[in-house]
């Protein structure tokens, strides 16, 4: 019970076990070792070959035996030691007989030579070639080949998985474990390169010590032990063949578990299991097989017994392929739905619309696979940046590409209707002044497709010039995705759809689901709350803080379930979120006041039947007062100011519809909205 227990304890100190392992390899390399430590020796690296075999034919996929290149270093190492070993034994005691160097290397070579060492030298060469020149080579140019194709194609696996980041196919999770699998991937075949060249170093090594064992033995047995050279031949060449031997059946199978291992590529499961099922997936070869043997079977000469056992083999295993393809297929038909045409799925995949989609033309496509990510990675933090700002869950980009397109054109869908067509130019740089001054740099006039300033494509070389003379300078990409975010933006509204809302309240915190509970669907439907968030939404209005919103919206079901005065409510409850999103600089809230008189006629064009508000101002009136405000925000922006418009808490919905004609980021807010810890300054009135 003692050394058992000892013995367990031993296995809890791994490290240092295999520490001192390392340390008695070196050793060998310096100090003799007894026979009887040779002998157990040779037999360890015999046992730990079949293992490595074994382990090889049995894993899943080749990157479940990643520690493979090292277990190959340590399995050479150990060879090379006992080599060593065995050529000191050899040369000191070699003239003594057979059994000089070990029990087993004597038993190789008694077994093997046959009392003649001439038969044991053609089958040492034999051992030799199938080992050097076919196992090892070819699996040496596997793991060459491997390597080099998996360093190549790593940055399309890495953009595919970034694109199904930012599609939301997948999550943060799912991204870094596809991502150290395809590193683990890349190293693991990497050193499978380098650690094939250990068993071909070895193959080597075991030629020149078999020669130096057979030609030194000649010479000490004859010079030093004065015995005949055909004593000396017989005596030294037998147990250096027999050491030959034994040092190359390892690595000879050592060779093959790497061949099987690099030369799996991407088959999952054992290798026994991977080769039956892919020989015998199909009939057809089988029983062509099957023909081939029974016709070997009946030629003249030739043995019938083998062929036409393995003719009747190959055709049972063909009528077996047969009935299983079959039975597959009646399955497959079985599991179907009756009534659901095989075509429907297919129509059905085909009338599905995109929320986002992003074409590119054949020009732009080389966008998706830049070293920082391409575009898929902006779109991932884009992302993220409206959840955010806006606590708006920016649906899946879809990025695809469209021949129709011109090769630098780019393409933005909102639900399968294009909203923005723009053109690009690959390779250059856009500059502008924020301003909108006159450029002086060279290049080609164009306009900046966001915000529709004028601005200018010109080469990479003028970028100092253009930022020494503040000018905005921007790449490819950051105009692309600019003018996706705020194509986006201008459209959240519509995006945050039924689905989306019933999501948001779905992963609204534990600490507040009996406040969803009680609000939907008994006090309001999901479609009101809806268009509730969608209204707060189209005018920039983060619902990031949705327990509020929905706190809001709780109260005043009490007295309107109209959508206008819903959301009204919901903005004056948000009024220091509101205030604090358009507060400048300074710590000012810039606004622009609208005068007495309009505000008259607008109150006066409102009518009200019960719950419902409408407006009826005449369309001379509308112009009139939508020029007014054109002007007065052209003044103040001149100035460089960008003023919100203030107004009555009734009359700041219509006055919104107003100012979107002009410009839909101006915000216009009411007296209510003004939170009491707002600094104001107004800039006009209207």
């Amino acid at each position: 019970m003692n050394l058992l227990h000892r013995f367990r304890r031993s296995l809890g100190h791994q490290d240092v076990l295999f520490a001192a392992g390392l340390v008695l390899l070196l050793a060998v390399l310096v100090l003799p070792m007894p026979v009887w430590l040779v002998d157990i020796g040779l037999a360890t690296s015999i046992t730990l070959s079949v293992l490595i075999l074994m382990v090889a034919l049995w894993i899943e996929r080749p990157l479940d035996f990643s520690a493979f290149p090292t277990v190959l270093l340590v399995a050479t190492l150990l060879r090379l030691a006992l080599n060593l070993a065995t050529t000191r034994l050899i040369l000191a005691d070699g003239h003594r007989g057979l059994d000089a160097a070990g029990s087993v290397i004597h038993g190789f070579a008694a077994f093997v030579v046959g009392g003649d060492f001439i038969i044991g030298v053609v089958v040492f060469t034999i051992l030799i070639i199938v080992n050097f020149i076919v196992v090892t080579k070819g699996a040496t140019r596997i793991a060459e080949v491997a390597a080099r194709f998996s360093l190549d194609a790593m940055p399309g696996k890495q953009m595919a998985i970034d694109a199904d980041l930012a599609a939301g196919t997948i999550d943060d999770i799912e991204a870094k474990r596809r991502r150290k699998e395809l590193e683990d991937e890349n190293s693991f075949f990497g050193a499978m390169d380098g650690a094939s060249k250990f068993v071909r170093g070895d193959a080597i090594a075991s030629i020149i010590i078999t020669g130096v064992n057979v030609l030194g033995g000649i010479v000490v047995g004859t010079l030093r032990h004065s015995m005949p050279i055909s004593g000396a031949a017989a005596n030294y060449v037998t147990l250096s063949v027999g050491d030959g031997i034994v040092s190359q059946i390892p690595g000879l199978v050592v060779s093959i578990g790497a061949g099987m291992l690099v030369s799996k590529g991407n088959v999952r499961g054992s290798t026994d299991k991977a080769l039956v099922a892919q020989l015998s997936a199909q009939a057809k070869p089988l029983y062509l097989a099957a023909g081939l043997a029974m016709m070997f079977a009946i030629l003249p000469g030739l043995p019938f017994l083998p062929f036409a056992a393995l003719s009747v083999a190959a055709a049972g295993a063909g009528f077996l392929s047969q009935r299983k393809t079959e039975q597959a297929a009646l399955d497959s038909r079985a599991a179907a739905p009756p009534d659901a045409p095989e075509r429907e799925e297919s129509i059905t995949e085909l009338i599905r619309v995109d929320d986002v989609c992003l074409e590119l033309g054949m020009g732009l496509v080389s966008l998706t696979a830049s070293p920082q990510g391409g575009l898929s990675e902006k779109i991932r933090k884009l992302r993220r940046a409206f959840g955010l700002e806006f606590g708006f869950v920016l649906p899946a980009v879809r990025i695809k590409d469209n021949m129709s397109l011109a090769s630098g054109e780019y393409s933005i869908q909102i639900q399968g209707v294009e909203v923005a067509r723009e053109a690009l130019m690959l390779g250059r740089l856009l500059v502008f002044a924020p301003g909108g001054q006159e450029l002086t740099i060279p290049g080609v006039d164009t306009q900046e497709p966001s915000f529709k300033i004028r601005a200018r494509w010109v080469e990479p070389q003028y970028r100092d010039q253009a930022m020494r003379s503040g000018l905005t300078v921007v790449d490819v990409e950051t105009v692309l995705t600019t003018h996706l975010s705020e194509t986006l933006k201008a459209h959240m509204a519509q995006l945050q759809g039924y689905s989306a809302t019933q999501k948001l309240l779905d992963s609204v915190a534990p600490e507040h689901q009996k406040l969803v509970a009680d609000l939907v669907p008994g006090t309001l439907p999901v479609a009101t709350v809806q268009k509730v968030l969608s209204s707060l939404l189209a005018e920039r209005v983060s619902i990031r803080n949705l327990p509020l919103v929905l706190e809001s919206l709780h109260e005043a079901a009490g007295f309107t379930r109209n959508v206008s005065l819903l959301a009204e409510h919901v903005r004056q409850r948000l009024s220091l979120q509101i205030c604090r999103g358009l507060m400048q600089d300074d710590g000012y809230v810039t606004a622009l006041l609208l005068s007495p008189d309009w505000e008259r006629e607008v109150s006066s064009a409102i009518i009200e039947e019960n719950d419902h508000r409408s407006f009826v101002m005449s369309p001379s009136k509308i112009q009139e007062l939508i020029g007014a405000m054109r002007s007065r925000i052209a003044d103040a922006t001149a100035r460089g100011d960008w003023p919100a418009i203030l107004t009555s808490a009734g009359a700041r919905p219509f006055v919104r519809h107003l100012v979107e004609r002009i410009n839909p980021t101006i915000a216009v807010i009411s007296h209510a909205e003004v939170h009491q810890r707002t600094r104001l300054r107004t800039v006009g009135q209207i």
